[in-house]
């Protein structure tokens, strides 16, 4: 069985003050992939904060960790906008920042048809030579990728993967079975199960904190010990919950690496920072799953 692909969300690491940390940036992507064991890093995802940092920062970020671990790890950017000319210009310059790939979410607020959908896929990966993998979230766009769009864009040579966080199993399932994509569980709740199904891995960020151990659920299954994967897993459980159940993921594992002595640094508003209470709390539960 190929091994599982752990890709980390990593979070964007910023000062006290709330600027870009971009040398905190490269010391965690090479913590991550050095001594986590992930074999990829998705930058300036819903983790990395995207909707609040700025296009240089995110060519920057890009720019700094394919620096750090570009020759040892998969650099996959977020270039997601509802804005098909703005995602199409964030496309083109992480690929020349040094992207081995791209990740792409669904257009978000404005609700377009899936036949608009696809066609604003289709013109970012028209615009690049590298890999992309579509981001299905459809709590966060408002909207859902079908199966019908799904099996249409696999046809396009450069869309190869989902990130899949549209909790439909069944449609997963479909989408697997009718085509070539690489699908990737992007709730950790679901990476095992997805796994079992046939994705090929995860987009995870309980990975920022704790990426042995979520590795640790993928290898069990692959070395064929299901009944190992899922005690894992399990033991893994309350950690996925305290961080992705009541406050954003970019909070709680900024909250976590803080505790941990690891760049992070603050969130920006909207987000607000967790506070003393929900910190221990967490680092709590932290210690008990790890």
């Amino acid at each position: 069985m190929p091994r599982s692909h752990l890709a980390c969300a990593m979070v964007t690491p910023f000062t006290r003050d709330g600027d870009l940390d971009l040398p905190g940036t490269q010391h965690l992507a090479a913590a991550l992939v050095d001594d986590g064991g992930c074999n990829g890093l998705v930058l300036g995802g819903t983790t990395g904060e995207s909707p609040t940092t700025t296009d240089a920062e995110k060519t920057a970020v890009v720019q700094a960790a394919a620096e750090a671990v570009g020759g040892r790890a998969r650099i996959v950017a977020g270039v997601g906008s509802n804005d098909t000319a703005h995602a199409v210009a964030l496309a083109r310059a992480a690929e020349k920042a040094g992207a081995h790939g791209l990740l792409v979410v669904t257009p978000y607020y404005s609700r377009p048809p899936q036949e608009a959908v696809e066609a604003h896929f289709r013109m970012v990966a028209d615009a690049v030579g590298i890999p992309v993998t579509l981001y299905d979230i459809p709590f966060r766009t408002g909207v859902a990728l079908s199966y019908d769009t799904l099996c249409r864009l696999a046809e396009h040579p450069r869309v190869t993967g989902v990130k899949d966080c549209a909790y439909d199993l069944m449609k997963s399932a479909r989408t697997m079975a009718a085509t070539g994509l690489a699908y990737y569980s992007g709730c950790d709740e679901l990476n095992l199960p997805l796994r079992a199904i046939g994705a090929v891995g995860c987009i995870s960020t309980v990975a920022n904190v704790a990426p042995r151990e979520v590795r640790g659920v993928l290898e069990a299954y692959d070395a064929g010990d299901p009944e190992e994967a899922a005690r894992r897993h399990l033991a893994l459980t309350p950690l996925i919950d305290a961080m992705m159940s009541h406050l954003p993921g970019a909070v709680t594992a900024k909250a976590l690496l803080s505790t941990l002595g690891r760049p992070g640094g603050t969130v920006r508003p909207p987000l607000f920072g967790a506070d003393a209470t929900v910190t221990a709390e967490l680092a709590a539960t932290y210690a008990t799953a790890t």
